[in-house]
């Protein structure tokens, strides 16, 4: 997946469709001249429905199309017969998804099962034909009922990915690096900030065959969930990781001071995100002889597990899966 095809957010407007028309019909034919009524019911708008599809990974293909219209129903005709239902619109996307009222704000759904369809708006109902309302006091009604029309409006659909573990960290702390080297991921690497744009996902094989999934969100700065730098508009993407894994380089001036604030624009953003499990990982370690990593060592942050890793020297990776193994299990 390349950072101009990953999308996360995007506005959709949406209508279904509305129910037909009764038939007013009274039945006629040789021999017959006073059938009655016999006019059918119209047929049921089409619905405009949510589906999970656990094989897509972003939004990206809502860019283009942003209006959405089920077909309407058919009308009644003569002798009772039904209208044709509208067609449903179908609106794939991928697991992790909200569905939010553009205008209250307002969380209407959330996508989180494969192949499950949520009816986002219903279509109309197919109005009633004049044989429903024939009695002993009105043996030809000449009326039938209209169909009810659809409903529309504006939604936000916003993509949460669904990762087991999530990477926070400064920019330039080497969860790219990372995430390159122990998944088959190829995020963008280089030497200065905010290298990553877009998250990115890859699969961590684990032993015996098993895997979990990893994820990498644009470096957090301070400020971040007031706006600032690029991590604000992907926090959101940390709120579906089982657990956290925070990566401060050996190099840092203070290891305890980045934790703290890394930890302090979570909070900001939505303090529930404390509650998930976290380990911290000091990396590009493989600078760092035996006594800087026991002076390092004594000035941690406490309450955390801390492990020392390279990603680049593939040192402590093993035991990082490790741990992060026993967090998800």
């Amino acid at each position: 997946m390349t950072e101009g095809n990953f999308v996360d957010y995007i506005k959709v407007y949406a209508s279904s469709g509305k129910g037909g028309r009764g038939s007013a019909h009274l039945h006629r034919e040789k021999y017959i001249t006073k059938g009655g009524p016999d006019g059918g019911d119209g047929g049921r708008g089409g619905h405009v429905i949510i589906r999970g599809d656990k094989n897509m990974w972003t939004l990206f293909h809502l860019k283009f199309k942003r209006h959405f219209r089920a077909e309407h129903g058919g009308d009644g005709s003569s002798s009772r017969s039904t209208g044709h239902d509208g067609d449903d619109v179908i609106i794939p996307v991928p697991l992790g998804t909200i569905i939010r009222d553009a205008d209250t704000d307002e969380i209407l759904h959330e996508v989180i099962e494969d192949g499950k369809e949520i009816i986002l708006l219903e279509g109309g109902k197919g109005g009633r034909g004049n044989w429903h309302f024939k009695s002993s006091t009105n043996q030809t009604p000449r009326y039938a009922q209209p169909g009810i029309d659809g409903l529309e409006g504006w939604y936000r659909i916003e993509l949460k990915v669904l990762a087991d573990v999530g990477l926070v960290g400064f920019p330039n702390a080497g969860k790219s690096t990372l995430l390159s080297v122990i998944t088959a991921a190829k995020p963008k690497i280089a030497d200065y900030a905010f290298t990553t744009l877009k998250p990115n996902l890859g699969i961590v094989e684990y032993r015996n065959h098993q895997s979990f999934v990893m994820a990498d969100i644009p470096g957090i700065i301070e400020g971040a969930a007031e706006g600032k730098g690029l991590g604000h508009h992907f926090l959101r993407h940390i709120e579906r990781n089982a657990a956290l894994l925070f990566l401060i380089p050996a190099d840092s001036e203070d290891i305890k001071k980045e934790y703290e604030i890394l930890l302090n624009e979570l909070r900001k953003h939505n303090p529930e995100l404390l509650d998930k499990d976290r380990l911290l990982a000091i990396s590009k370690s493989d600078m760092l002889d035996d006594e800087l990593r026991e002076e390092i060592k004594q000035d941690l942050p406490k309450g955390i597990e801390t492990l020392f890793i390279s990603s680049v020297a593939q040192q402590g990776l093993m035991e990082l899966k490790d741990k992060l193994w026993q967090m998800l299990n």
